[in-house]
């Protein structure tokens, strides 16, 4: 008989977001009335609707398919040359930021990214995650092999949990031992906390001294309103020595259901092969998605390029604005109750202490059952997650306005 990947078995019984579906499932089922009053702000999925610049390009690629002179067919696996420019000016290039045409790999997802770049490194690395953590970081090392089994509390053997709470800012401490692998995420989903320049510089530092890689998620850095927060990992001194760097359209550009991102691997980062002999990343990156994936369609890829106009941009803003706009209004209405608010100043997350002796999964049971709203248990993204929950701002103000009304009447 043939035989399975028995690392999948180590992973716990549900993903987060699944189980979070299992069980508003049920209470529709079971409340017919609730159920139409339910106002989810679980998940964060964008609401509003894409870009008109986003569009327009879009429908005009379409047209260009359905010409034979101006037809495409398989793209190139990077992504086409006008994306990549158009990412490394508009978003690096720009703001004084080396980063080439073709360090850009274009993608369907960074979800996707930051599982699939296991792909290029050995089983043998020491993996530093933050606690509490995008759950798709530890699941991902689970299914390639890089971890042992997990313990009552969910932490798996041969992952370094890095604890990010309110005393640290929820900014890990650097390792007291050596690791290879470290997952960093600012803004940070799902505490929405952000890092500064100096607390970057010390990971860059750590990394370089001990030949670790930062695989930096930036997914949110959009979303950052402090001049004074860094937006992507390479404005620190060396970070291109020793850091690849994640991004996604998802939610800046509204792209859920659309589907782009991008990964940049600089062509000086390098790793050990197993005679020690130092080997570039970049080139393997590149084989990787050849063999691998067969890019983005050329549609998404031009509704990608023109948020980069500047009708485009104008756009993103708006968006961005608006999101903010229901960090503030979820932030103050928790404020107003008296419960412990972190984030949503530099991320679309509110990330909110439970009241006393309540813990996570019974405070989403009570915001669900009582007030029918959706939110995220602290205690789904890891054990220092316990305590807390998260609240997404991705909603129409109205619903905002509703679930702030709902969390007085129920807290």
């Amino acid at each position: 008989m043939a035989k399975l990947n028995n690392h999948y078995l180590k992973l716990k019984a549900g993903y987060l977001f699944p189980e979070i579906a299992r069980r508003v499932n049920l209470f529709t089922d079971n409340n017919p009335d609730g159920a139409k009053q339910i106002i989810r702000c679980g998940i964060g999925d964008v609401t509003e609707p894409l870009p008109l610049a986003a569009r327009e390009a879009m429908k005009a690629a379409i047209d260009e398919l359905g010409n034979r002179e101006t037809f495409k067919g398989y793209g190139p696996e990077q992504g086409y040359d006008f994306l990549r420019s158009a990412i490394a000016k508009g978003d690096y290039q720009d703001n004084g930021i080396k980063v080439e045409d073709d360090e850009i790999f274009v993608s369907d997802g960074s979800k996707c990214d930051t599982g699939n770049i296991l792909d290029i490194f050995g089983n043998n690395n020491k993996i530093a995650i933050t606690d509490p953590v995008y759950p798709v970081y530890v699941d991902t090392n689970v299914m390639a092999g890089n971890t042992g089994e997990a313990n009552e509390s969910g932490a798996y053997e041969g992952i370094y949990y890095m604890p990010c709470n309110a005393e640290n800012g929820f900014v890990p401490e650097i390792p007291k031992e050596r690791v290879d692998l470290i997952y960093l995420c600012y803004p940070n989903n799902p505490t929405g906390a952000t890092a500064t320049k100096d607390q970057l510089k010390e990971w860059v530092d750590y990394a370089k001294a001990n030949g670790s890689i930062i695989l930096y998620d930036a997914a949110y850095q959009a979303f950052i309103k402090d001049e004074n927060v860094p937006r992507s990992i390479y404005e620190i001194d060396g970070a291109r020595d020793c850091a690849i760097e994640f991004r996604s359209f998802s939610k800046n550009g509204g792209f859920t259901g659309v589907r782009c991102a991008f990964t940049v691997v600089p062509k000086e980062l390098m790793a050990e092969d197993d005679k020690g002999e130092k080997r570039s990343l970049h080139p393997l990156w590149s084989r990787r998605q050849s063999t691998k994936f067969n890019s983005v369609s050329y549609p998404v890829q031009k509704a990608a390029e023109a948020l980069y106009t500047e009708e485009g941009k104008n756009q993103v803003s708006s968006l961005i604005s608006h999101y903010m706009e229901n960090a503030a209004l979820l932030s103050s209405a928790c404020t107003e109750i008296g419960l412990s608010v972190y984030g949503g100043e530099n991320a679309p997350y509110v990330w909110v202490a439970c009241p006393e002796s309540v813990d996570s999964w019974g405070m989403f049971d009570k915001m669900l059952n009582e007030a029918n709203v959706v939110i995220t248990p602290g205690a789904g993204f890891g054990e220092a997650g316990e305590g807390f929950f998260r609240i997404s701002a991705f909603n129409s103000k109205e619903n905002v306005e509703t679930v702030c009304e709902r969390l007085k009447t129920t807290l």
